[in-house]
């Protein structure tokens, strides 16, 4: 069915989430004392079903494609270098291998298109397409790509529960891409180039005001107003793949970490496609590129960190991870004031 995505969402467990706030009230500590460790701790029991939330199993998909606006010039780095990344990925020396190794994630490398076809042991090639269209002269992807694209990620998704998934973190690479999620942010928020648009991987003045003209061209062009229109008019391949499985966790009822920007106008996408999806997504840390404000702030939402990065590629959501499981431990751990004969505060 094309329209898996609109499917419900499951529900939070409620039950779930007034035990935890009673266990939170009961442990040995001030109420409140240890702040969104606490909330946390909270909205993972009630995402998971139980008073003790556990995210000892992690998951972690990245998901490549190359993009045709690249031939716009609005890159500083070459688009060969999407396919050398993805060597680098499975070879284990990205930063995303490294926190995956660190977090003992098992780490899943998609190739859902690239301009130069690949064969790489340990990627999974679905070759979509030699990467998208140029968005700037015509819709990125046909209808059959963005469903199929969407498709992906929600098939990742399945993986990964099949695996025993607790936590979900999808990831990209593909250059070009910071075009791509700032012309599906400023769609999607009706905002102009000039106030999302910012360097990506390195861009100088000159080359940020050049991508905002050719973003400028891409929205005149489609005028698209549907989310999945503007999905598949101004997107990519790896875009799509993030929103499918973001959907998917949803519909699964498996939390995902959402990371930087690219992922962030991902997850906006997918609330617009099915605005139950909203209660699964966790945010991770908060970009240094200017439009991840505007897309956070459109998703109300409150990311974990806040450290300058802008590297994309899972990293940033990898790193918030024990944080996650410090809040999960925290909460399944800590003595109550009975269990270790501490006075509590009077009613």
């Amino acid at each position: 069915m094309n329209d898996w995505w609109s499917l419900d969402c499951r529900a939070l467990d409620e039950t779930a989430r007034q035990q935890a706030l009673a266990r939170q009230r009961q442990l040995t500590k001030p109420y409140g004392a240890l702040g969104r460790l606490e909330t946390l701790a909270v909205e993972l029991a009630a995402m998971q079903g139980r008073e003790k939330p556990r995210l000892e199993r992690l998951a972690i998909s990245v998901f490549a494609g190359d993009h045709g606006v690249v031939a716009e010039g609005v890159s500083a780095y070459p688009q060969s270098v999407t396919g050398e990344m993805l060597r680098n990925f499975v070879r284990g020396g990205a930063a995303l291998s490294v926190l995956a190794r660190h977090l003992d994630a098992p780490l899943e490398v998609i190739d859902l298109g690239t301009v130069q076809p690949l064969r790489l042991d340990g990627v999974r090639h679905l070759r979509l397409g030699p990467g998208t269209a140029n968005m700037a002269q015509t819709a990125a992807m046909t209808i059959e790509q963005c469903d199929a694209a969407l498709a992906a990620g929600r098939d990742s998704l399945r993986r990964a529960a099949e695996g025993g998934a607790q936590l979900f973190i999808g990831a990209e690479m593909g250059i070009g891409n910071t075009t791509v999620a700032s012309a599906l942010a400023c769609a999607l928020l009706g905002a102009t180039p000039a106030a999302l648009v910012g360097p990506g991987t390195g861009l100088d003045d000159q080359g940020v005001r050049h991508k905002r003209r050719v973003i400028e061209r891409a929205l005149a062009l489609h005028e698209a107003s549907a989310p999945l229109d503007i999905l598949r008019k101004l997107g990519g391949f790896e875009v799509a793949a993030l929103c499918g499985a973001y959907l998917a966790c949803a519909q699964a009822g498996i939390p995902t970490l959402v990371d930087g920007f690219i992922c962030t106008a991902a997850a906006l996408c997918a609330t617009r496609l099915n605005p139950g999806c909203r209660d699964w997504l966790l945010f991770a840390h908060r970009s240094a590129e200017p439009g991840h404000a505007a897309l956070l702030q459109a998703l109300a939402a409150e990311p974990l960190l806040d450290l300058g990065l802008r590297l994309g590629e899972g990293s940033g959501a990898a790193l918030a991870v024990p944080l996650l499981r410090q809040a999960c431990a925290l909460h399944g751990e800590m003595a109550t004031f009975a269990e270790a004969a501490v006075s509590d505060r009077p009613a």
